[in-house]
């Protein structure tokens, strides 16, 4: 009987760039669910797969509970196809708000660049030698 490929913490930590506390971290909340042998814990391929799709929902700025609730949704029986509808919704709606996020920080840089101009013609007309300037 094949015996399936399983994984240490720090074989994980290290292929995902993560401290093992991450993991630990992730284990605790019940995301991940090694086999435990005393103190050594082993990760199977589903772990792995899972820490995963944890890193890359971190990236795409999901919260670990939206990552929990796509990842619980895993069944390839199925197509996966209720699994991924869940994550192009997630991803439309993160969509959404980084061009919401975008719009307010263009208008944020306009805002700064026109009192940085304004404060700038203020020093100038109250010291028209330029002194003041000079010093900073």
């Amino acid at each position: 009987m094949a015996t399936s490929k399983t994984y240490s913490i720090s074989a994980l930590a290290q292929e995902f760039q993560v401290t093992t506390r991450t993991i630990r971290f992730y284990e605790e909340k019940g995301l991940l669910s090694p086999d435990r042998f005393g103190t050594a814990r082993n990760y199977s391929a589903a772990d792995r797969t899972c820490l995963k799709l944890i890193l890359r929902g971190k990236r795409l700025g999901f919260t670990l509970e939206e990552s929990r609730d796509i990842i619980s949704l895993y069944n390839p029986a199925a197509g996966n196809l209720e699994q991924l509808q869940r994550l192009m919704d997630k991803i439309r709606t993160r969509q959404q708000l980084l061009e919401r996020q975008l719009c307010d920080i263009t208008a944020m840089q306009r805002e700064l660049r026109d009192a940085e101009e304004n404060c700038q013609a203020a020093i100038a007309a109250a010291d028209p030698t330029g002194t003041y300037a000079g010093n900073h």
